[in-house]
């Protein structure tokens, strides 16, 4: 589970109509070099974690638009539209955003890709496509129909099957838009396209998020050693955030003490931490748009018995979560393995409380939350190259809650963790 309020926070998406730089953040807090010399002694040492670093290839965007494409006969698509966001850097490699002017990207069921554009936008397009997906940009000046410029790329790319997709970030607007003016056209989602084809990761996305979990463990680790009683959930939130400054990586983390860890989202009441709380640390990078999403559950001194039982009935949750993760059985099959231990605990059935109130797992790549979910009723199956969270949670309200969050991917031979999971209630990391 992700930061509170559940977003990552594209820069893109904060300065609509200007261009987006692809690290995702968790929060809004900013790291401050002058109060370095403030920071405890592991922070400071840290060194850049960066090099190595092999970006997507422009190949792979290459197998990924014709996937697209072979998707698209299946489904009997004649095109898709995507605005500038995350399916369209996944695609092309290009950040731009949303503003109140359609920006998006044709991409047909045959032939090469088409940019839909502002006309004074034009040049700065132009500095951002890679020609070898597609150089043609089709402008609409401020009075014009955008929706008309959309619909001639299609035309001209070749109709057969009368559909169009459009991918599920596009705004009600502009599909709308498209769907008022494409008589005989049905204007349908294109998930089925686009989650078809991010939902399973190659090796070098997953290489990406390795290196996002390995990082935010180093930043863990490091920030860790400052927890004490008496500090606030911010000074340990900041000291997270200068962390992952120091390995060379924008992320950070929610920090929920004592009875607001029983909120899986967290608490906007200040906080804090006193010997014998619960302390709750949610949080993240990014590594080329690649997220990582980890919890770690402590308690600062000594833990009461009745902690350590509920930290380890916990990780008795993900560890029979993960057991469940087999190639071609159903997402909800990792769900019911771990609800049905914190049940056999003592706990609530159904989502109640005290209990585990939300699903076992989410997807996860690009977006910290995306397809597909370790839920009741999710009959997809489990599949090589597919991503998820496993962070089954134990909310006891009033009195605090235990999760503990890795994520894992799904090799040949099985489910992996991309980070070492958690010993004990006081041996945080593996």
């Amino acid at each position: 589970m992700s930061f509170n309020r559940r977003k990552f926070i594209s820069l893109s998406a904060l300065t609509a109509g200007t261009l987006g730089i692809g690290n995702q953040l968790f929060g809004a807090n900013v790291y401050d070099t002058h109060n370095e010399q403030n920071l405890p002694k592991a922070i400071r040492e840290l060194q850049s974690m960066k090099p190595g670093i092999v970006p997507i290839a422009v190949e792979e965007r290459k197998q990924r638009i014709a996937k697209a494409q072979s998707l698209m006969e299946q489904e009997k698509l004649d095109a898709i539209f995507l605005e500038g966001t995350t399916s369209c850097f996944y695609f092309t490699g290009m950040h731009w955003g949303q503003s109140e002017r359609t920006f998006g990207v044709v991409i047909p069921a045959k032939g090469a890709l088409t940019y839909v554009c502002p006309k004074f936008e034009e040049d700065r397009a132009r500095e951002l496509i890679l020609p070898v997906f597609g150089d043609e940009v089709r402008c609409w000046e401020e009075h014009e129909s955008p929706y008309e410029i959309i619909l001639g790329i299609i035309k001209d790319k070749g109709v057969v099957h009368h559909k169009i997709g459009m991918e599920e970030r596009v705004r009600f607007f502009i599909a709308n838009g498209v769907k008022k003016i494409a008589t005989g056209f049905e204007v349908v989602d294109a998930t089925p396209i686009t989650a078809g084809c991010r939902m399973i990761k190659s090796k070098a996305e997953i290489a990406l998020m390795q290196k996002a979990n390995d990082v935010t463990i180093e930043a863990y680790k490091a920030a860790f050693t400052s927890i004490r009683a008496g500090m606030s959930q911010t000074e340990l939130s900041n000291n997270i955030t200068a962390a992952f400054h120091k390995l060379g990586f924008n992320g950070g983390a929610s920090v929920q003490v004592g009875k607001y860890a029983a909120l899986p989202h967290g608490s906007i009441v200040p906080q804090t931490i006193r010997e014998g709380d619960v302390v709750m640390i949610d949080g993240g990078t990014s590594c080329e748009g690649y997220a990582s999403d980890i919890t770690r559950t402590i308690v600062v001194g000594k833990a009461t018995q009745r902690q350590i039982d509920v930290w380890n009935l916990e990780k008795k949750a993900q560890d029979a979560a993960f057991a469940a993760i087999k190639i071609g059985a159903p997402c909800e099959q990792v769900d019911a393995a771990a609800r049905a231990v914190i049940e056999n605990g003592g706990f609530s059935k159904n989502y109640k409380l005290p209990g585990l109130p939300h699903r076992t797992g989410h997807g996860i790549g690009l977006e910290g939350h995306e397809w597909t979910n370790f839920v009741k009723g999710n009959k997809t199956p489990i599949a090589v190259g597919m991503c998820f969270s496993n962070e089954p949670t134990i909310s006891i309200p009033g009195e605090f809650g235990i999760r503990l969050e890795d994520c894992v991917y799904i090799a040949e031979d099985g489910a992996h963790f991309f980070t070492k999971q958690s010993i004990s209630i006081d041996q945080p990391f593996g």
